[in-house]
């Protein structure tokens, strides 16, 4: 009996030491934040837990999404690979028709990490598309305005536990996408019985307000931290997208009124407090020092913030960046991007590495020792030994995608739109600048010409070539990382006259 327990003894220690070698892993994403909405930059509205993140950790100061919005960013964080290789090759989920975007079987961090042993959660908004099952005989009745009425409630939907988390509490889409219904693992936690809306109404549960979302985000991730607490021989994953500061602009009665520059910098802090009960929940059960957080958005702040209103008032949500939510400019997708891990990653420290999002998977790859499947992670590229020492700082290009489905290519200082606007909401809009006598795509500088004002396409012809020939090689072999070809899903709808200007481009 004495050797049995002594054999178990020993059996536990192994398993907390495999346990301490394979670090938690957190990441908190914001909903339309830009670089400049953090107080550690130039913020005019205070956010101590994330300065804390950037104080403890290391700043990236060259991090991008894959897209400057929603959905398609979310698909690419989970997966390591480009969002318009997707049938997604534009704009957002609007609808709960929208059948998951994540494939049956295909490899996200959640499902990567839960085969090494991880116990894996989602909470927040999910907005990958929800596997609904509707109502065969559903007729609309008077009142019901706006979708999610012939959803069927009752039934199990496909979500997040398909794509290899263990468990979700969260909502469909954004707070502005219907239906308004807190959904726990596969089905619904009530049914959407009323009308509800921000400027989309729709069916919503009868007690769900939008402005209670991120108290219950805290709430769910206290939790599940604390039940995490009590399995430390088992590691855990908590990927937590928040519904803010993105439209509705709702902050709680708690925290109204509580910025110098209006409800956007009193939702700003909110969001803020929401990563604070993180940490502060990882400080209570001592996790602090084996957990890996990251803290970054999935786009620059949208328009509907106000933004000049902003800017008058000092706070510039996307820095001195152009454009904004939605653009191929830079305002449009470099983003905070910070990582705090004790003892691996210096306090207070900052890379140039140029980064994408899709970079996550691959480093939580790498830091587990697993060998990523030929088809998994195909654009991402561990940013491990950046970590380790902030100067390592290569990275190949990287590729970038605004709401229209128009495509930047970077590579070191050299950014290449293959639009003549922004391709998304700031002047030149789309429809007026492909009308115009603008050259068809924007050759920019980054070094010298970090706002985006000057086009060197006319001066370096050779750049312009060498950049449009990498993207088509990226797009053809189905990855930009070594490793076997692999297929996009679907064809690349490029314009006739780039077709036309750059036959590279064709597939």
């Amino acid at each position: 009996m004495k050797l049995f327990h002594t054999l178990t003894a020993l059996a536990l220690c192994n398993l907390a030491s495999l346990a301490a070698e394979r670090p938690n892993i957190i990441f908190i994403l914001a909903d339309d934040m830009g670089i400049g909405d953090v107080s550690h930059t130039t913020g005019k509205a205070a956010t101590p837990a994330i300065d804390r993140l950037a104080a403890e950790g290391m700043r990236f100061t060259d991090a991008h999404t894959s897209s400057a919005v929603c959905t398609p960013t979310r698909y690419s964080v989970l997966t390591g690979r480009y969002n318009w290789r997707t049938r997604l090759k534009k704009s957002v989920f609007f609808k709960p028709q929208d059948k998951p975007l994540i494939k049956e079987g295909e490899t996200t961090v959640a499902s990567m990490l839960k085969e090494k042993g991880y116990h894996t959660a989602c909470i927040g908004k999910w907005h990958l598309g929800i596997g609904w099952q509707f109502q065969k005989d559903y007729k609309k009745e008077k009142g019901h305005k706006g979708m999610g009425w012939d959803v069927d409630y009752s039934k199990p939907a496909v979500t997040p536990t398909s794509h290899g988390f263990d468990y979700f509490y969260g909502i469909q889409a954004s707070l502005d996408m219907a239906p308004y219904v807190y959904i726990k693992n596969e089905k619904a936690v009530k049914p959407g019985t009323v009308v509800k809306a921000f400027h989309r109404p729709g069916a919503a549960a009868d007690d769900f307000e939008a402005n209670q979302c991120l108290k219950v985000w805290a709430e769910q991730s206290v939790q599940y931290i604390d039940q995490r607490a009590k399995e430390k021989d088992k590691p855990f994953f908590l990927y937590l997208p928040l519904t803010s500061p993105h439209t509705p602009i709702v902050p709680s009665k708690d925290w109204q009124g509580k910025s110098d520059i209006g409800k956007y910098g009193d939702f700003l802090m909110e969001t803020d407090w929401v990563v604070g009960q993180v940490l502060q929940a990882l400080d209570k059960h001592q996790l602090t020092d084996n957990t890996l957080v990251v803290f970054s958005t999935d786009n620059g702040c949208s328009p509907a913030a106000g933004i000049p209103n902003l800017e008058k008032q000092g706070h510039k949500p996307n820095g001195d960046l152009r454009g904004h939510k939605a653009d191929i400019y830079e305002g449009g997708h470099r983003v905070p991007f910070i990582v705090r891990w004790p003892g691996k990653v210096k306090p207070g420290s900052e890379t140039s590495r140029l980064t994408c999002q899709t970079d996550f998977l691959a480093t939580c790859a790498q830091i587990n020792g697993i060998e990523l499947k030929a088809d998994a992670g195909v654009d991402s590229i561990s940013f491990l030994e950046t970590l380790k020492d902030g100067s390592n700082a290569e990275r190949s290009a990287i590729v970038s995608h605004s709401i229209n489905g128009s495509f930047a290519i970077r590579q070191g200082d050299w950014k290449l739109c293959l639009c003549p606007g922004s391709g998304g909401w700031s002047a030149p809009k789309p429809a007026q600048a492909w009308k115009g006598d603008l050259p068809i795509v924007q050759l920019f500088n980054l070094k010298e010409d970090p706002a985006e004002k000057k086009n060197l396409q006319s001066a370096h012809p050779e750049k312009v070539k060498e950049l449009v020939e990498l993207l088509a090689q990226y797009i053809k072999e189905g990855r930009s990382t070594e490793g076997v070809k692999q297929a996009n899903d679907g064809a690349i709808p490029f314009r006739k006259e780039l077709l036309e200007a750059y036959p590279v481009l064709n597939q």
